[in-house]
């Protein structure tokens, strides 16, 4: 039998973790939108009145803040200067500034700063059984998404995953091609597919206005507007822009009240020796009940945010963040795909798969 009060303590032990952390988030958004990692960054060691004087902020906040970072071991103090001096060691740099790198997280923590802005939606739509616009997260939720999968579209997309995929690679590499990037989002998807296939005309399909506005943006920025073009429109209705030889949907399909009727549009819009890969959550097979980190992580984004916004259009599938291959097999088969691969393709956060007609 376990022991009640063991049991009792260890939990309040983990909830009071938890909201340690939940202030390292507080305190990095902060810290973020303030300027001040930057600051420290780009002055090295500093007192709490030098990072005033280069953030702008009151030297007293300064203060509070960096001795905050430093008990949670974000920043190092050096407590053998007078005054005080407070260094950002150069990975956490890496890990909260460098939207380059594969280990960038700064982007992460301003999605998560965007969900209080939705959480009395979230709590009517338990209430009601309805959902939650996608407008409801802001700019912030959007930025915060494009910005956290950009590193790994740019590079381990185009530079590890795709030369693995035979059926996408041939094709892509083989001349003229047609892509479709379903749920294109802010777009790095689509700019990385036509940097790395100079023979690729890409159109993304994404309904948000901010992420395709965006989109536009970054293709513009990446001189290749002429070959990859942004339609603010639902993703069931890309048949008539079709025909596509290759079609890609990124962490997209859990999101969509009706994934069978988006990939039924794809089914058709390809030809029919086309080939679709899709990239979704490294969900565990079936649901264990055991803790999980990863798991843990995909519930939240799930029941914050991914469930809600996916039961705002009704009737809806209501798949959520943990979309199980089962259940992504099941709305292949339904739209008329006859082959459904799960690929041997190893990452921590993505599983990939290639469905063909």
């Amino acid at each position: 039998m376990r022991d009640v009060g063991s049991d009792r303590d260890r939990f309040a032990q983990a909830v009071f973790a938890s909201s340690l952390g939940y202030f390292d988030i507080l305190s990095i958004h902060l810290g973020l939108r303030l300027g001040l990692y930057r600051a420290l960054t780009d002055g090295g060691a500093m007192t709490s009145d030098e990072l005033a004087g280069a953030a702008g902020v009151a030297e007293r906040y300064a203060r509070e803040w960096l001795e905050q970072q430093a008990i949670r071991a974000i920043v190092r103090a050096d407590l053998g200067a007078d005054p005080t001096r407070f260094t950002l060691p150069r990975g956490h740099a890496e890990v909260l500034l460098d939207g380059d790198s594969l280990s960038f997280m700064g982007a992460s923590v301003g999605q998560l700063m965007s969900l209080p802005d939705a959480l009395l939606a979230v709590e009517d739509a338990f209430r009601t059984g309805g959902g939650v616009p996608y407008e409801a997260y802001g700019k912030e939720g959007v930025e915060g998404q494009g910005a956290s999968n950009r590193p790994t579209f740019l590079m381990t997309l185009p530079n590890e995953w795709l030369p693995a995929i035979g059926p996408i690679h041939d094709r892509l590499s083989a001349g003229p091609v047609r892509v479709v990037d379903v749920g294109c989002g802010t777009g790095w998807s689509s700019i990385a597919i036509a940097r790395a296939y100079p023979s690729a005309q890409v159109d993304g399909f994404d309904p948000d206005e901010i992420s395709i506005q965006m989109a536009r943006d970054h293709a513009d920025e990446a001189g290749i507007s002429d070959r990859v073009r942004f339609h603010r429109e639902d993703a069931a209705e890309l048949t008539r822009h079709g025909p596509f030889e290759v079609a890609t949907a990124f962490e997209c399909i859990h999101d969509m009240a009706r994934p069978v009727e988006v990939l039924r549009a794809v089914r058709e819009a390809i030809v029919d020796d086309g080939a679709m890969l899709i990239v979704d959550e490294r969900t565990r097979d079936v649901f264990s009940g055991d803790p999980d980190d990863r798991e843990a992580y995909f519930y939240g984004w799930s029941v914050f945010d991914c469930l809600p916004t996916g039961m705002y259009e009704q009737p809806s599938a209501g798949t959520g963040t943990v979309m199980r291959p089962s259940t992504l097999r099941r709305y292949a088969d339904e739209a008329g795909f006859t082959r459904f691969d799960v690929l041997p393709i190893e990452h921590d956060a993505f599983r990939l798969y290639l469905l063909q007609p």
